[in-house]
């Protein structure tokens, strides 16, 4: 069985050309708490979503899976 999806952060740093480290030093995080959510073995609070989201330039909603089927 597959594990869910929540967040997409890894696809967005991806299509970025950007790292987990890169993503934990603007953050001033921890890099194994970037990682976590990377792998969604963990998710962000929705304070900190909205952080991510301002580093990376975009909108929130790009960092969240949806569970509407299309």
């Amino acid at each position: 069985m597959s594990k869910e999806v929540y967040n997409r952060i890894k696809a967005v740093l991806a299509e970025q050309g950007k790292t987990n480290n890169w993503l934990a030093d603007e953050l001033e995080m921890n890099r194994t708490t970037i990682s976590k959510w990377c792998r969604n073995e963990m998710q962000p609070r929705v304070e900190t979503l909205f952080q991510i989201a301002k580093v990376l330039g975009i909108d929130v909603r790009e960092l969240l899976v949806s569970n509407k089927n299309n």
